[in-house]
């Protein structure tokens, strides 16, 4: 096992129906893609504030979370899950919708601010630093800043849910490169991709 590769993915969302659809739920999305794909079962856990699976990758063990906190509130599950396996910062990757980037595209980065998104703004808060991994899945942007809110909130055209879950095939096939901690094999695969 590399002693620096991705040991937990944290998909950002809101919980509940009637936010499943919706742009803002791309990080839920990643992970319930593995968590079916890998053969792996969500529990709810309480003291995580959130639902934990585990699965295994290219022989490695990976944890996967979606917090049940609502979205500003995702820190609070992060660092639980964190404290409690002892994971550090630098192994753990969250994966986020992203406004600045086209529907069908994934970035992956290390640190960073929050640009605004409340998902990431608490999780920084509560891990106390910046420095984990981001995976940000483009949702794109409405074109008008008063138009965010109701857009992240709302659900994807149909062609731009394919474009989006096409780019969570590509990031669930860097998922080897990252546990074995190859970022820069990842990243490479991930930022040239059509």
């Amino acid at each position: 096992m590399s002693d620096r590769g991705i040991r937990l993915v944290v998909g950002l969302g809101n919980p509940g129906p009637d936010y499943e659809a919706t742009r803002h739920n791309a990080g839920f999305w990643l992970v319930d893609r593995l968590v079916a794909d890998h053969q792996g079962q969500f529990r709810a856990e309480a003291k995580f504030h959130g639902m934990l699976a585990r699965i295994r990758v290219a022989g490695q063990d990976l944890r996967l979370l979606k917090p049940t906190t609502f979205m500003n509130h995702s820190g609070r599950s992060v660092a639980a899950v964190a404290r409690y396996f002892d994971i550090p910062v630098e192994q753990i990757l969250v994966a986020y919708d992203e406004l600045d980037l086209p529907a069908g595209r994934v970035k992956l980065k290390l640190g960073g601010g929050h640009a605004g998104h409340n998902g990431m703004r608490d999780s920084i808060a509560a891990l106390g630093s910046p420095a984990f991994w981001r995976l940000r899945i483009g949702i794109d942007h409405p074109g008008n800043k008063q138009q965010v809110v109701g857009y992240v909130l709302g659900r994807p055209s149909r062609e731009d849910a394919a474009a989006i879950l096409d780019a969570i095939d590509d990031a669930e096939r860097s998922l080897p490169d990252l546990l074995a901690g190859e970022f820069q094999l990842a990243m490479n695969r991930l930022h040239t991709a059509p």
